[in-house]
This record gives structure tokens, sequence and C-alpha cells, in this order.
């Protein structure tokens, strides 16, 4: 398996923010936020950086939370494209992706106006192609075990069967916020 991860790593091409790189990670597990409710419908979702997780919530309520792999610096604001970092903030899911190079994504509105400022005022590119994606296409027998390294540019990636149900369950307009 370690294996697999290290070909994943090698194989993705560099200089994109829907790419790979890695670090170390701990339980690839997804945890049932609310045991009753049924992931069929989330209003909003909130990624937590510092626990690696995300949470679908719909009225308020959690759904489902899931372990994420993230890029190899998840810690601190994304500057500028090719960081490594997961921007931090509130945006949108502006679209879904069923021709990804991974399995299935889903484009968050990044940049936003302050990160292109902040990025103008460094005088480098803010970056873009920020997604909640699955694995690559021919790397789906990793599964969960991808959650060992944080291997994206900044993106935030879940196990393909994951991403499937994040993806029925989310429109595009949905609310994200990514906190430190």
């Amino acid at each position: 398996m370690m294996l697999s991860l290290l070909l994943l790593s090698a194989t993705l091409h560099s200089g994109s923010d829907d790419t790979a790189r890695v670090a170390s990670r701990s339980s690839p597990v997804s945890q049932q936020a609310a045991p009753a409710l049924a992931v069929t419908q989330a209003d909003s979702i909130v990624v937590e950086k510092g626990p690696r997780r995300m949470t679908l919530y719909f009225r308020g309520l959690p759904l489902k939370t899931y372990a994420v792999a993230l890029g190899p610096n998840p810690m601190g604001d994304k500057e500028r494209q090719g960081d490594g970092r997961t921007p931090e903030g509130v945006f949108r899911i502006e679209a879904h992706n069923p021709n990804s190079r991974y399995h299935l994504a889903l484009r968050i509105s990044y940049p936003d106006v302050a990160h292109r400022m902040r990025a103008d005022a460094l005088g480098v590119p803010a970056g873009g192609d920020i997604m909640i994606h699955g694995l690559p296409r021919g790397f789906e027998s990793v599964g969960a075990a991808h959650l060992e390294q944080n291997w994206t540019e900044g993106c935030v990636a879940v196990t393909n069967k994951e991403i499937e149900e994040i993806a029925r369950a989310v429109r595009d307009g949905t609310p994200v916020e990514i906190k430190p």
C-alpha cells in the first residue's frame, strides 16, 4: 500500500492546486456525526484543517464527518499558487466536475477578492483549481490509505465512495467554510 502512495505522489503532475504531494496522517475512518440523519442533502460544509475533517450540515445539524487529506503545508491560509496550503475562509461550491482527473471534483470559489488582493500585494499568482475531490484516476485501490499522507496541493481529498456521496448531497452554491 505504501508503494501505491509513493506512486501516487510521484505520478501526479505538479504546479496545479489540484495535484499531489506528501506528509503524514492518522486515522482514515469516516465518522457518522449524527447517525439518525441520512446524507441526502447538505446545505453547508465545514472543513477543519487542524483535525483534518470535513462535516456536511443540514439546517445547522451535522450529517456526516469525513477524514480528509490536504496539501503538504496545510497550516496557515493559502497565499500563492504552489504553496501547498488549503485556503481559509468562506467559499461556495462553484461546480461539480464529473470529468476531473480525480474521481469527481467539486470546485471551490477560490480565489475570492481578499485572496486575490493579498496575492497581488505580494506580487504572486493567487492560484486556483481548489477542489473537494476523490482519488486520481488509476489510484482507486489506494482507498482510505490516501489519508496517511497530505498529498494534494491545496485541495481537500476524500475516498471515491465518499466524494460520490458528497457530490449527491451538495448543490452548486453550497457554502464551504474552511477553518484553521
